[in-house]
């Protein structure tokens, strides 16, 4: 039983230092391309060097960190390709998804999805320009409660491989989001759109939703790219 608790324990150590890492590295607090040094890592986030370990593998299967070999861990670098490849991928994984979730989706999932939806709108009704003037508080919680609408939409596809697929590319895509935001300044209206989305999922029109939720990740996408190719190489 000891055992099993020491087991237990370790994994739940594993899995709090993963969510604290792949954070610290969305928000851009570890930054791109930087040494991970394990020591520092340790005190840090105040984690044995054990789950610490287990974390970073993870995140290099999230390829939010890099190693090679015997050298070490680096977070992960950022690069316009990557961008492109991100969003093009993130674009066909989500719209096959979200057309399966309206096909297969009941009457509860509706009541989840406008349920995010209504917490989605209480923050973002009134933004309409997300830029680093904003509290970091506002912006951390529409985050938050964006992905979870981006979730829902698709939670009902019965794919776990395209769920897991969504998430993976929709944390990609945050980390570049975040990153541009210091050099972002168009106005967009972005709660129209997601309204638009909304009531088409609510509809059963998977036609428009997949042309809208397109439309919507393009604009994302050209923007959040512009931004990125405007920064300073370093």
């Amino acid at each position: 039983m000891n055992a099993q608790v020491a087991t237990s324990s370790a994994r739940t150590l594993a899995r709090r230092a993963y969510h604290w890492l792949r954070r610290d590295i969305v928000h851009g607090q570890l930054a791109a391309g930087s040494k991970l040094k394990l020591e520092a890592l340790v005190q840090h986030y105040e984690i044995g060097m054990s789950p610490l370990r287990e974390a970073l593998a993870r995140l290099v299967g999230d390829q939010l960190v890099k190693t090679e070999d015997q050298r070490g861990f680096w977070v992960a670098p950022l690069s316009l390709d990557e961008l492109d490849d991100i969003s093009r991928v993130r674009d066909l994984i989500e719209t096959e998804a979200l057309r399966l979730s309206i096909e297969r989706g009941g009457v509860e999932w509706e009541n989840r999805l406008r349920a995010v939806f209504e917490a989605l709108s209480e923050v973002e009704k009134d933004v309409t320009e997300l830029a680093p003037q904003l509290p970091q508080q506002t912006l951390d919680e529409w985050e938050e409660r964006n992905h979870a609408f981006h979730y829902t939409l698709i939670s009902a596809c019965e794919s776990p491989w395209l769920i897991k697929l969504q998430e993976l590319l929709y944390h990609q895509a945050e980390r570049y989001r975040r990153v541009s935001l210091s050099v972002s300044h168009g106005k967009r209206f972005v709660h129209d759109e997601h309204q638009a989305i909304f009531e088409a999922a609510i509809e059963r029109n998977a036609l428009r939703a997949c042309r809208l939720t397109h439309d919507h990740l393009m604009r994302t996408y050209d923007e959040v790219r512009k931004a990125v190719a405007a920064m300073d190489p370093a």
